[in-house]
């Protein structure tokens, strides 16, 4: 059966009722069927609480600066679906999302049948990814995000080149554990033998678990502050500059336009990776490669200026993580403005750490919510900050839309929570101009 693309869509969205199903089994099992994909994939693997989005954008700038084809697969999407599966930051078509599509059916299908039980739609997703790059498209290399975790994500499946870990913190405790040592071992179950992590990992307790892993695993370990580091860091109008250094190479006055001291550190990790690509695989990558890499990156969502007049941004901080380098980076930037903040946020976050850090930089808080399965709703999300008298309107369209009446040209419209919820509040600034 060959599907529309408006059919694979709506296929690929039913699965998200199974919700999320740790484990490779059923990954193993399409690969098996596929004639193992994974295994022609030169990939880099990313996993981290936070920063992963943006880490695997800098490794594919600087990557596609040097002249190589750089599939990318990341999740979740801003603007299409699309996007999820890119090629040199190009969303691949629809036609080829069909395609693909109508190729993994007919093994979910088979594979509902079987003891494993039917796949997820990001396993969907995954696999889909993987015959892509592996068979319909092959690329120089492929950038890998994980989706959750790391050990039992379905992107676990490939055996990369290097291996990134951004950071580690209480995120999906449900899951991953309730300690930074449980969630350090579960990001760290991507480690493979013989392949090198590079990590911005701070806590003491998570590097060591990290460390432990790695070394079972015969993998070399390049840790930031230790193996690499950053210097003489500066924030900029238009964005932040700084000094990289290692034992290989010492680069002054690299300059991002990703606004917050996180964004440098994501830049200075990707700068490691491919370091590693240069040293120990050949890959000619030149030091105006990254410089132009990770200046002309750019990734949707993160502390965006969507309007001038009034100042609109958009930040993805979707949890306390998150919440704390917007903090630094609002400090850092918008330093004396006066911020209306409208924030959602899924039930299963630690919403009032996040609530906590939002009202520090706020002047006046307004809690929305949004149609997803796992949103909380404004009214919840406003008891849990009461002693503030903050606003909470349901739909987020009316709330912008209150906001915007009240807010003067000099004063700043700060978006922020889910993911998911950017992505719709994005679109809906945009198509009002």
């Amino acid at each position: 059966m060959n599907m529309t693309y408006n059919e694979a869509i709506d296929w690929i969205h039913s699965r998200l009722r199974l919700g999320i199903k740790p484990g490779l089994s059923r990954m193993e099992w399409m690969m098996e069927r596929l004639g193992h994909p994974e295994r022609n994939i030169r990939a880099i693997h990313v996993a981290g609480t936070n920063g992963k989005g943006s880490t695997v954008s800098y490794i594919r700038s600087i990557l596609q600066e040097a002249g190589y084809l750089v599939g990318t697969f990341t999740s979740p999407y801003i603007e299409q679906f699309n996007e999820r599966i890119s090629v040199n930051e190009v969303p691949i078509s629809n036609e080829e999302i069909a395609i693909l599509a109508s190729k993994i059916k007919p093994l979910s299908d088979e594979l509902e049948n079987t003891e494993l039980g039917g796949p997820t739609e990001f396993e969907i997703i995954t696999a889909m990814s993987l015959y892509y790059f592996g068979k319909m498209n092959p690329m120089d290399f492929v950038v890998y995000e994980v989706g959750l975790g790391g050990r039992f994500d379905s992107t676990n499946i490939i055996y990369p080149l290097v291996t990134v870990i951004t950071t580690v913190g209480l995120d999906h405790t449900a899951i991953l554990g309730d300690t930074i040592e449980q969630i350090a071992f579960e990001k760290a179950g991507i480690i493979k033998s013989g392949v090198p992590v590079v990590t911005g990992v701070h806590q003491e307790e998570a590097l060591q678990v990290i460390s432990k892993i790695a070394k079972e695993h015969n993998a070399a370990e390049y840790i930031f502050g230790k193996d690499f580091f950053v210097y003489n860091q500066q924030s900029t109008e238009k964005g932040e500059t700084f000094t990289f250094q290692s034992e290989r190479s010492n680069s002054r006055d690299l300059q991002i336009t990703m606004k917050g001291s996180h964004q440098v550190l994501n830049a200075s990790l990707a700068i490691k990776a491919v370091e590693y690509l240069q040293t120990y695989f050949s890959v000619h990558i030149t030091e105006a490669d990254i410089r132009d890499g990770l200046e002309k990156m750019f990734w949707v969502g993160r502390f965006e200026k969507l309007c001038e007049k009034p100042l609109i941004y958009v930040d993805g901080a979707h949890n306390p993580e998150g919440v704390n380098e917007l903090v630094k980076t609002v400090k850092s930037h918008l330093n004396g403005k006066s911020i209306t903040t409208l924030f959602s946020a899924l039930q299963d976050k630690k919403l009032d750490d996040m609530i906590k850090g939002i009202d520090e930089i706020s002047d006046n808080v307004v809690f929305t919510s949004f149609d997803f399965p796992r949103a909380a709703s404004a009214e919840q999300l406003r008891t849990m900050f009461p002693e503030k008298k903050y606003e909470s309107i349901q739909n987020y369209k009316q709330a912008i839309d209150s906001i915007l009446l009240k807010l003067d040209e000099d004063q700043v419209l700060l978006i922020t929570g889910s993911l998911y919820f950017i992505s719709e509040v994005r679109k809906y600034i945009l198509k009002k101009g």
